[in-house]
């Protein structure tokens, strides 16, 4: 086989790792779009959870006793100074 056979088959196989290779790509790309959704979804999901999780503490110690209630005034009382920290950081 002379050498610009050789040449032009070495080229035509380079043309079809390149596109066997974009295609590798474009599917890792979607994969990895498809994973990124999901974790999406799964922070949201735990976000509601813990929201959940929250409240669920908040109702039990209200129900509870001096004590639970103490824990629960004083946890309103901390979210109420956060929530005006956060006002004043947004006036500014």
């Amino acid at each position: 086989m002379d050498p610009l056979a050789q040449l032009e088959s070495n080229i035509r196989c380079l043309f079809a790792r390149i596109d066997a290779l974009e295609q590798e790509v474009a599917s890792l790309r979607k994969v990895n779009e498809d994973q990124h959704q999901e974790i999406i979804q799964a922070h949201a999901e735990l976000s509601t959870l813990q929201n959940k999780y929250n409240k669920l503490q908040l109702a039990h110690t209200l129900l509870g006793g001096e004590e639970d209630r103490q824990k629960t005034k004083n946890q309103l009382t901390n979210m109420i100074s956060q929530l005006d920290r956060a006002i004043e950081a947004l006036k500014q």
